[in-house]
């Protein structure tokens, strides 16, 4: 696979040891050992995709993530010595794609990074031709990962985008919010569960979608559909 990994880590020798098993599977390695290094390469060279360590000296990688998210969405696998629940969703609140506790598995590590790749690169989206929702309201192109509400064009992170595109494949139908972790992470964990809600109520603010919802509808007890029928005459 061809892309290029930043490793920002104050470790020297855990940066060499996952710069050997990137380059082992065909990917290009940047490295920086603190935060600010971190973002001013990350500017410089746009790599595909960040393994961030949160215990970063000086400026600290939470604070690193947000500033990438402000200009940026590339992919953010967080690295961290912190293992409780409210750690990780925190990680994810900040825009991190994965979160992998240490000490872990480079392999695993590598595993992971392939698969945030492949969610990135579009290949979890179904559709490809744009659908149009509730007469017109809500227009969804997956190949072009753009979306348009009342005509206005609306500004989804990739997990947003991918999360009502998950939503959209099946309209009525109630997931629960362990499926829609599955459908946007690529595997289930119950810390990411409680994310999903966070992500909601960012779409239903950039959607307009204003209480009470009618375009992503709560299922009481099990999780959320999309309340808007797909139309079935669509615009090319």
């Amino acid at each position: 696979m061809s892309a290029t990994v930043l490793v920002v880590d104050d470790e020297v020798k855990l940066r060499g040891l996952l710069r050997d098993y990137l380059e082992r599977d065909g990917y290009s390695v940047l490295e920086a050992g603190d935060g600010r290094g971190a973002l001013d390469l990350a500017a410089a060279s746009h790599p595909d995709l960040v393994v961030l360590d949160l215990g970063l000296p000086g400026l600290p990688g939470e604070e690193v993530a947000r500033l990438l998210r402000k200009t940026s969405d590339v992919p953010i696998v967080m690295l961290t010595a912190k293992a409780s629940e409210n750690d990780r969703v925190m990680g994810l609140r900040l825009g991190a794609d994965d979160y992998v506790v240490k000490p872990f598995s480079p392999r695993e590590l590598v595993a992971r990074i392939e698969a945030v790749l492949r969610r990135a690169r579009g290949s979890s989206t179904e559709t490809v031709a744009p659908d149009s929702y509730g007469k017109g309201r809500l227009r969804i192109d997956t190949e072009r990962r753009e979306v348009r509400s009342d005509g206005r064009p609306v500004e989804l992170t990739r997990m947003e985008f991918d999360l009502l595109a998950a939503l959209a494949s099946r309209p009525g139908r109630a997931w629960t919010r362990m499926e829609l972790v599955g459908r946007v992470q690529g595997h289930t964990f119950e810390a990411y569960e409680r994310t999903i809600d966070v992500h909601v109520k960012n779409l239903r603010r950039k959607l307009g979608d204003a209480p009470p919802s009618t375009v992503i509808v709560t299922v009481t007890g099990v999780g959320y559909k999309l309340g808007v029928d797909r139309d079935v005459d669509r615009d090319a």
